[in-house]
């Protein structure tokens, strides 16, 4: 369907600027943001993000005085059993920091707009971990998966995937097919219902479409108030005023006691925080610590991936770039292959960019457990092919692109356990961290999703930094 035949029915968007949503945000409330990749904070700006949950790490990210914080727990790359331990963890360490910081925590969970990732299973273990640590279980339960920088949008609780103007049900896209998230329903009320293997019914699931939305604070207020606690709220959106207007019902619910626990993906934070929408970062605002050149790592095997990698070579023709054989990775040639990779890339970051990706054959496994322990396996020797060149000939800037792949780069590779998120490096897309502690202090490091972006945008990140 166009995006115009889809929209044209709709009221007209309201106009709220984000002064008005920081006004109404309670000032006692840290969220605390349980990203399952580190994609997440590419829509944000001058907020910390931690890559570990240690009792120092939560203590060193409330003090910074943000609204919110990130917690990369990647949760996206585990199996169930280690991710439900994973947010119980963060939802413990945070809230005992947030007791000596003096202030008030909630959780987010931020995963896929193209709603891949563990739910209900995330929501579920955030809900119970919060009474496990003394709080009260939320109210509401509020996904909001929308993405309209990138095309991702809710309509009718239908979520869509916009590429060329045309819309497409996101149940019909590649990324249901996904070997390990897979679904098949695009209406979000069908979506849960699917996810939860009917404990929550289609008709349990309350829709907050746009006609409600744009009729403004009182309405979405009312909508909300009325739904029996517990409830599962999927959310219209198609502009970022549409995200801001929830923002300023929940936060007037918030004051009522009214507590929500959000499921998001990336930009709603941006909204829910009264955060304007950044410009993307230009080169004068980066610090190099040296010279060399930058380290392009490239991970996913999304479709966008492999066209924007084709571009960003026919960009750089001269590009030294360096392939790393998927299945070699995962049999005894591993590390003989590593070892000849990594002295490649070493000698020619000497004299300018490199290029590593992966083999374009996406290699998975007989079922999903086995095909997240492949692409375990083949981050894992990217992590240990940048580490290696980190420790050999240290790059002027790190690129990875993917989500997995740039998730354990940043923790694993380059040590990052405390950063700071600079901005987006193309609007409302692609995240650039300074590294607070480790060894790539110094290193700016571009945290750049698997399925964002046009086919040029890789490039023009890449001379952004490189030229």
């Amino acid at each position: 369907m166009h995006i115009d035949e889809l929209l044209a029915p709709l009221p007209p968007s309201l106009r709220i600027d984000a002064a008005d949503v920081a006004a109404a945000r309670p000032d006692d409330l840290v969220l605390v943001v349980l990203d399952d990749d580190p994609t997440g904070t590419q829509s944000v700006a001058d907020l910390p993000v931690l890559t570990r949950w240690e009792a120092e790490d939560l203590d060193w990210a409330l003090a910074q005085g943000a609204p919110a914080v990130y917690v990369l727990t990647n949760t996206r790359s585990l199996d169930e059993a280690d991710a439900a331990r994973r947010n119980r963890e963060v939802v413990a360490v945070a809230m005992a920091a947030a007791e000596r910081a003096g202030v008030r925590v909630g959780f987010v969970s931020r995963s896929d707009s193209t709603l891949r990732g563990h739910f209900p299973l995330e929501t579920d273990m955030l809900a119970a971990a919060v009474v496990d640590a003394g709080g009260a279980a939320p109210h509401l339960t509020v996904l909001v998966p929308a993405f309209p920088d990138a095309g991702r949008i809710t309509v009718e609780g239908v979520h869509y995937w916009v590429v060329d103007h045309e819309a497409t049900p996101v149940g019909e896209t590649p990324f249901a097919a996904d070997a390990t998230f897979g679904f098949r329903s695009s209406d979000l009320r069908d979506w849960v219902a699917e996810k939860t293997d009917g404990r929550i019914p289609r008709d349990d699931v309350a829709a907050l479409t746009i006609d409600v939305i744009r009729a403004g604070t009182e309405a979405v207020t009312a909508f909300l108030r009325e739904q029996p606690t517990g409830t599962v709220v999927v959310v219209d959106v198609v502009d970022e005023h549409d995200m801001r207007q929830v923002a300023l019902a929940l936060h007037a619910l918030d004051a009522e006691g009214v507590t929500s626990l959000l499921r998001i993906g990336p930009p709603y934070l941006r909204a829910h925080i009264g955060q304007p929408i950044a410009e993307p970062v230009t080169a004068d605002r980066i610090e190099f610590g040296n010279a060399r050149g930058g380290l392009v790592v490239v991970g996913s095997h999304v479709p966008l991936t492999t066209e924007q990698l084709q571009r960003l070579q026919d960009d750089r023709p001269g590009t030294a770039t360096i392939e790393l054989d998927v299945r070699a990775l995962i049999d005894d040639r591993r590390e003989a292959h590593l070892t000849e990779r990594a002295d490649a890339v070493a000698r020619a970051i000497e004299t300018g960019t490199v290029i590593v990706h992966t083999s374009r054959e996406l290699v998975t496994g007989r079922d999903g457990e086995e095909s997240l322990r492949i692409a375990r396996s083949v981050s894992a020797g990217l992590v240990e092919l940048v580490a290696r060149v980190l420790e050999l000939a240290p790059p002027r800037f790190v690129i990875a692109k993917g989500g997995i792949t740039s998730s354990d780069v940043a923790s694993e590779a380059l040590g990052i356990r405390r950063a700071r998120v600079v901005g987006p490096m193309l609007p409302g897309i692609v995240s650039l961290w300074q590294p607070m502690t480790g060894p790539a202090v110094g290193i700016p490091y571009v945290v750049f999703a698997g399925n964002v972006g046009a086919a040029d945008s890789l490039a023009r990140v890449v001379r952004t930094l490189a030229d």
